[in-house]
This record gives C-alpha cells, structure tokens and sequence, in this order.
C-alpha cells in the first residue's frame, strides 16, 4: 500500500483529534508532521508527538495538509495554503475561510463526495453542525426532496475549543464548591448551568454567524440555492458532542417506517428511535455519541397538522465527525480514487 506524508497543522482541540483519527483509522503515513505557532511537545493517547513550528517550507514533500482551524477566526490555512499547495501538497481545511469560495469544494463524504474531484488544491470541511445535519437529512433529501428545513442545536462547549472546555469545568467547579461563578472569558455570558441562545456575531436580519453558515453551508452541500432553511443556535453546558432538533417538510409523502428503514440503510448513521418506557435505545443523546464516529438519529415523528411534515433528533461528536473525521474521510477519498 502506498503510504503517504500527512501534516496536521494545529494541536488545538481539533488538532489534537485529527491526530488521534489518524491513529485509529490506521491511515497509510509515511510521515505525520505536525505544526503550529510554537514548537513543543506534546502527548496523546501516551504517545510523544515532536511539535515544530510552521513555515511554508515545513510543507515541502507534504502530500496532504489538514489544517484543524478555529471557528471564528482567521485560519492558518489563509497564511500558509498556497506554500502547501506550491510544494505540491492537497490542503483540508477545518476553518471557515474558505467554505463559500465557488472554486472550493465544500464536502461531507456520506454526501457529496463527487465534489471532492473538482478541487484546485484545496477542499473545505463544513461547519460541525452543519455536516451532522446534511449526513441525516441527505438519504431523505434524496428519496423525498426536501421543501424546507427548520433546525434549532444544543452546541457543546468544545465547538469552542479547549479553553471553553476548561472554563465550563472551572465555573462548574467554582458553583458546587462555593455557589460563586466568576466572570466569562471564552463565552459572552456564563455556561455553566445556563444557556446562551448566541453562537458568534449577530449579522443579517439578527441571525448569527453560526446560523448563517449552517444555511449558506447546507445550500452548497446540497446543491439547492433556494432551500428555506431557518437556524436557531444554542451554546449549552454540555462538554462534547452537539445535538440538534431538525424538523422539515417534503414534497414527496414518506411513511416514518420509511424514513427510519431510509436511514438505517444509509452510511454514517446510527438510528435509535425506540419510543416506550424501558427500551434499551429510545433516542440518542450526546453521552451515546462521544467518540463515535457515527451521526445518531432518533425521535422520528410524522407531523400531525402539516402534510409532509418530519421531526427528528440528531446527535454526533463534534471534534469528530463535525471537525477531524470528516475531514480524513476527505483525504481517505482522495488516496483511494
């Protein structure tokens, strides 16, 4: 098997967890590089990882980059892309910086994968919680065509890296101890034990950044400009893994037996839908899906006043399948065609 030099760009939350996938997945590496602002060393899973410092010319004899970066901010990928491309390397970029350029695929392999071969060097992964959306919502697009998508999410704190893990713990800590919270660094207001109903600036028509994306985002994917869709984004004291209520409307009637039996069948999701007191599985929930690679889907109802109407509940790990798994699948795509 041919193997291949891999640099991850970032030791972050994220970084950290392309890192692992790597590891696990067992990706054919000749050579894993990784960079970031400093050079140190670090440790994952118990094994020692020499960090170095990120030039354009680290990227030399790089066959592909994955740049893990940071939502909400300027990316590495917008410094160091073009050196990587240069010296002949794919880039997969984490960030937002690149996501709405036409020239670049935006892409969820359980999705789209063709778009992946119209690249110019470079591919973006999507926001984390759009691509949970689109894996569960895609096999229903597909046999029914979606009218219009209406989605509300519950945001793990480590969609805002690993600062905002450690001070959800630190203010919860704080709390139970003494009933005092001190005041937010990484979040506007306070985390623990509340909700904050505002995930990054406020634009248009008082949607935020957040909401925005997973509606520009899901248009892209999906190859349909004029799907309404309407996001409400939550930031909630859950450590890991997000959590979203989809509800849409079809053109074409499916039967929830249908659906349910639609999205076993599809790759990349595991259905729990199991309604009834003392069943193993009823719904999904964020403790299911931490480490998983799989987005969950459960809570599946027809709508009683709306024809064409479906609910659903979808969970999924979002450093993994939002963030780092999506994106070695991409590369995974491209070593295999």
């Amino acid at each position: 098997m041919k193997k291949y030099n891999v640099a991850v760009v970032g030791v972050g939350a994220v970084g950290v967890e392309m890192i692992r996938v790597l590891m696990q997945r067992k990706f054919p590496l000749k050579e894993l590089k990784v960079l970031a602002r400093t050079s140190r060393d670090i440790e994952i899973d118990g094994k020692k990882y020499s960090v170095r410092e990120v030039s354009g010319d680290e990227f030399k004899g790089i066959d592909i980059a994955l740049f893990a970066g940071t939502e909400g901010e300027k990316g590495a990928a917008v410094t160091y892309a073009k050196d990587a491309i240069r010296h002949g390397a794919i880039v997969i970029d984490n960030g937002s910086d690149f996501r709405m350029d036409p020239k670049v695929p935006l892409v969820v392999p359980e999705v789209n994968p063709e778009d992946i071969k119209s690249h110019q060097g470079i591919i973006a992964n999507p926001n984390c919680s759009t691509i949970q959306m689109v894996v569960a919502l895609a096999p229903i697009h597909k046999a029914a065509k979606l009218k219009r998508i209406i989605v509300s999410t519950y945001q793990a704190v480590s969609g805002a890296g690993r600062k905002a893990i450690d001070e959800l713990r630190e203010q919860t800590r704080l709390f139970l101890e003494s009933g005092i919270i001190g005041e937010p660094a990484i979040f506007n207001k306070r985390i623990a034990f509340n909700l904050i109903p505002q995930i990054s600036k406020f634009e248009e028509m008082n949607y935020t950044t957040e909401e925005w994306k997973m509606v520009r985002e899901t248009h892209k994917i999906l190859h349909e400009k004029e799907l309404p869709i309407t996001a409400t984004t939550v930031r909630v004291p859950v450590l890991n893994c997000h959590s979203e209520s989809i509800y849409v409307e079809t053109e074409k009637r499916l039967p929830i037996n249908e659906v349910r039996d639609i999205l076993r069948k599809s790759p990349g999701i595991v259905v729990y839908d199991e309604p009834g007191d003392g069943k193993p599985n009823p719904y999904p929930m964020p403790i299911d899906a931490d480490g998983r690679d799989e987005v969950f889907v459960g809570r599946l109802r027809e709508d009683p006043f709306v024809k064409n109407g479906l609910s659903m509940w979808v969970v999924a790990d979002n450093l993994r399948k939002g963030a780092a798994l999506n994106a070695i699948q991409i590369a995974e795509y491209l070593i295999e065609h």
